[in-house]
């Protein structure tokens, strides 16, 4: 393992997090305040409690999955399709570094930023509201389990993308949407049970639900379901980026 070029990718992609600070941090912990403002405090004044638990609370979750499922995409993704867009990914390619080396090492710092982000999210949660976390482990657990995987997923489409416009069209069209219908603001039961039903194919549901079991033991599918779904999940994208590599798709054309 060639751990001076993970660390190499991985110091090079970090700093850029900090050129960019305002972008990369501060936007999203304002975006997530904002919501805290908006739902907290107008619907959370109509809605005292979800399952027992109050209603700004019961939101925290959700929009911590909701900055960490797009951000691991966007910054992921961003991170390798830059240099495939000026050239520069030949150099990577032609030097003595592995798929796996490049993959931790762009991973790696997309999953780290992330994790920050949500780190910083959680504890600005603290000043709105009451928190409590259950299951502290399970919580970092799920925190970094989906970092990581939804970076892989980043980087996948970071490789697939053929422009800029591509590049945001599934964190926008396709991320956005399926947490905002995933139980972010609101529990399955309340909803009739023809949606409760199409809720349940939703595979960030599962996210979030685990995610909020760890804080207040309320969810809405069981724990282990969640556990399982990001690992097949992380396999997933772990396969379709061993085939980019092997069948060179949208890198050596």
């Amino acid at each position: 393992m060639n751990w001076h070029a993970i660390k190499a990718i991985y110091i090079f992609e970090m700093a850029r997090t900090w050129r960019t600070l305002a972008q990369s941090i501060i936007s999203p912990v304002l975006s997530t305040s904002l919501y805290f403002v908006v739902f907290g405090a107008a619907i959370g004044s109509r809605i005292e409690e979800v399952e027992g638990v109050s209603y700004g609370a019961f939101i925290v979750p959700g929009l911590i999955m909701l900055s960490l499922l797009t951000q691991a995409v966007s910054n992921a993704s961003f991170g390798i399709y830059f240099p495939k867009f000026i050239g520069t990914i030949y150099e990577l390619l032609s030097a003595p570094v592995s798929f796996l080396e490049i993959v931790i090492g762009y991973v790696g710092a997309a999953a780290t930023k992330a994790f920050i982000i949500g780190m910083i999210i959680l504890g600005t949660a603290g000043f709105f509201v009451d928190l409590r976390i259950e299951h502290p482990f399970v919580m970092a657990l799920f925190l970094v389990l989906t970092c990581i995987s939804f970076s892989l997923l980043g980087f996948i489409i970071g490789i697939w993308a053929k422009n800029f416009e591509q590049l945001q069209l599934v964190p926008l069209l396709v991320i956005t949407p399926m947490v905002f219908l995933g139980g972010s603001f609101y529990s399955v039961a309340m909803l009739p049970p023809v949606w409760q039903t199409v809720t349940y194919f939703n595979p960030v549901l599962y996210l979030i639900s685990g995610f909020r079991w760890s804080f207040y033991e309320v969810s809405d599918v069981n724990v282990w379901l969640s556990l399982g779904f990001i690992f097949i999940f992380l396999f997933a994208c772990l396969g379709v980026i061993w085939w980019i590599f092997k069948t060179g798709y949208q890198i050596r054309s």
